[in-house]
């Protein structure tokens, strides 16, 4: 796919989003869970774990990810069309995340009935919070953050989870499929960052929002061990 040009203002957003996304990288680094696959001490049970308290997250981003769309007026009916379309393709990702979790030796009945996380609570509340003001422009910050750990990470880390827990790939799918397909949704990002990040303003909504993100999102990933 070719790479879209940004017009300097974007360029100027993307430099902020790159720097929290920097930061972002060294809070995950500080994450217990994180620490052990970095490591290699990461077991089959820390995996199965991590999926359990993923599957909301996932389930949730379409939801506030629709509602988002909805948030935005008619001048900015192109912006609804991509963000539609987006949700629309994650819609039923949470399933892939079930049977991978049931692949590492876990009971579906237990991923299906486990409630949210602190972490994930707080996310999920930020992010609907968010989503359901009028033009939610900031929103691109947590899109850039979320689509950014599958793009930058989901690979690196499915490689590390097969190696430490001896796996052939068969229950890593869900993150090797969006280590493969995020590029594609990153180039889309690049595209709504041009339209939406139009002055100094906007640039300071979506990055306060990127950091906010990054911060519930590792609060998410510290939490899932006191589930």
């Amino acid at each position: 796919m070719t790479e879209h040009v940004l017009t300097p203002q974007a360029q100027q957003c993307l430099q902020s989003l790159m720097r929290v996304w920097f930061e972002f990288e060294r809070q995950l680094g500080r994450v217990p869970l994180i620490q052990r696959l970095d490591r290699g001490q990461f077991s089959k049970a820390d995996y199965c774990q991590l999926l359990l308290n993923w599957r909301q997250q996932v389930i949730e981003g379409s939801r506030w990810i629709s509602r988002c769309a909805s948030s935005f007026d008619r001048s900015f009916s192109d912006v609804r069309s991509v963000i539609i379309g987006h949700a629309r393709e994650e819609h039923h990702d949470y399933e892939m995340l079930e049977q991978d979790y049931v692949a590492a030796g876990g009971q579906l009945t237990t991923i299906q009935t486990a409630p949210r996380n602190i972490g994930t609570e707080a996310l999920h509340g930020f992010l609907m919070y968010r989503a359901s003001q009028p033009n939610p422009v900031d929103l691109v910050g947590a899109m850039w953050i979320i689509e950014g750990l599958g793009q930058k990470m989901a690979n690196s880390w499915a490689a590390q989870i097969d190696h430490t827990t001896g796996g052939d790939g068969s229950y890593t799918r869900f993150m090797r499929y969006h280590g493969n397909n995020d590029d594609g949704h990153m180039q889309k990002l690049y595209q709504l960052i041009d339209r939406l990040c139009q002055s100094p303003q906007q640039l300071s909504d979506i990055e306060r929002t990127a950091r906010v993100t990054a911060r519930l999102y590792c609060l998410q990933l510290e939490e899932s061990e006191n589930e």
